[in-house]
């Protein structure tokens, strides 16, 4: 059976820990000019129900650099548009390609997709999680601030897909994660619930941002979800990170956002222009973390670099 990555707990620590050493490894050697051809003659089919830009030109120049090839393919572009079955685009799809990378609304979908599919299975994005940002949140972190085991991460905003990919990260990888946002948009209960000491969900911003060595926040609006714009800008106002909020965390505390951003409502431009953050470093290094998932994929799942198992 092929290894998928649907979320971050498709990989264990060693894992993660292991693929975020590569993904640094990679970036030197792109900045010299050394690309890794890796994944030669394999070719990720990558499928968008979901508009991109980050996701796309990551994971094709990724396979650019790896020297293999991306094909895209919008929803208009393949038969899904017209109601096949997703098990049957997975069966078709993976006979003809070494991988497939997905954008998609539905999570289930997602899921089923995989189950059909003889070849490694990339979550790109779906509305309950986003595990391949986290990579690249993760290695992020690291370039600045190191490990992040036992470090104290506070998330803004709604519990969504990327709030979910965080609650999985803290469960994993041992750092504390608080997480403020309004009543009605907290995480789903289930995944906090299992994350047990890790996680805490509260109301109040200052509390989530007292001595938080990160401060991470999304759009208060995903794809999909603009007629509830008034309301959710109501909802989530006393939740934009400004400078205030920032001056409550770490001296050194870091800033990250997944973008696209919107200045004057998830954050002040102060916060997002600012010295303190690295949503730049963050975007670019999406390429470098997925760079280091496919070889981890279209290895076997056992690249040389990866640490034996037991």
């Amino acid at each position: 059976m092929p290894r998928h990555f649907l979320t971050l707990r498709d990989l264990d620590r060693s894992e993660i820990e292991a693929l975020i050493a590569r993904a640094i490894d990679l970036k030197k050697e792109a900045n010299r000019k050394n690309l890794q051809r890796t994944c030669a003659g394999r070719v990720l089919a990558m499928v968008f129900e979901k508009s991109s830009t980050r996701t796309r030109v990551s994971f094709e120049t990724a396979m650019t650099h790896l020297g293999g090839h991306a094909i895209f393919l919008s929803a208009n572009d393949t038969q899904l548009g017209r109601g096949e079955p997703v098990e049957d685009t997975a069966r078709v799809l993976s006979n003809m390609v070494d991988c497939v990378m997905i954008r998609i609304y539905e999570h289930e979908k997602l899921i089923r997709f995989a189950e059909n599919s003889s070849v490694p299975v990339i979550n790109g994005l779906s509305d309950s999680y986003h595990p391949c940002q986290l990579l690249a949140d993760l290695q992020t972190f690291n370039e600045a601030r190191g490990d992040i085991k036992g470090k104290r991460i506070a998330w803004f905003g709604d519990g969504n897909n990327m709030c979910h990919s965080y609650i999985n990260a803290a469960r994993i990888l041992d750092f504390e994660l608080i997480i403020a946002c309004p009543g009605e948009y907290q995480p789903d209960p289930a995944i906090v619930d299992a994350a047990g000491d890790n996680v805490t969900v509260t109301q109040e911003p200052g509390r989530a941002a007292e001595d938080a060595d990160l401060v991470v926040t999304d759009t208060w609006m995903s794809m999909g979800q603009e007629p509830e714009r008034e309301k959710r800008l109501a909802s989530f106002k006393p939740f934009q990170v400004t400078p205030e909020v920032m001056a409550q965390a770490a001296t050194d505390a870091i800033f990250m956002h997944c973008l696209p951003a919107h200045r004057g409502e998830e954050v002040s431009a102060e916060v997002i222009d600012g010295s303190q953050s690295v949503v730049w470093e963050e975007a670019g290094n999406r390429l470098h973390s997925q760079k280091a998932l496919l070889e981890f994929l279209l290895g076997g799942g056992n690249p040389p670099w990866l640490p034996a198992s037991g």
